[in-house]
């Protein structure tokens, strides 16, 4: 399947040494360590630039999910009458939770295609393009991580 955010120019995102040489052998862990899933699921997005108990192998890149929306002519019609109540205008915030939700399903899938099982550093954007129209955009660092591995106690 082809990256349909980086097709073209550039090819692949330049990829990070291990850390540590092909050459070296693995040392064998003391007890069975947690292993990192080899695929990527909600546990594994965050904001944070670390995912406690991992450490990155390899940094993938930028992903990114993004969607332009516009309210239809009745959604514009009952949102305005709901601002005339005042509150939560309801219509809008589902709107804006549809979006949300597509972008980050679609950095998500992007993520995927780099073989990430991890995303650092998620942010959520939006702009407004013109009146009724607006981008918005879900975005994060694709990474592979590996489960640390704790000392044997003892």
């Amino acid at each position: 399947m082809s990256d349909p955010y980086n097709s073209g120019a550039g090819g692949p995102p330049p990829r990070l040494p291990a850390s540590r040489p092909a050459s070296a052998p693995a040392a064998a862990p003391a007890h069975r360590p947690r292993m990192a899933p080899a695929t990527l699921g909600d546990t594994m997005v965050t904001t944070a630039f670390e995912l406690p108990g991992y450490r990155v192998v390899e940094n993938l890149g930028i992903v990114r999910g993004i969607v332009v929306r516009s309210r239809s002519v009745v959604g514009n019609f009952i949102g305005g009458l709901q601002t005339l109540f005042g509150g939560n205008i309801t219509i809008y915030t589902e709107l804006c939770e549809q979006a949300r939700a597509d972008t980050y399903r679609d950095m998500v899938a992007h993520a995927r295609q780099l073989r990430a099982n991890a995303i650092i550093g998620m942010r959520y954007d939006a702009t407004e393009v013109m009146a009724g129209l607006t981008e918005v955009l879900c975005y994060g660092t694709a990474v592979v991580v590996e489960a640390v591995v704790e000392p044997a106690e003892g």
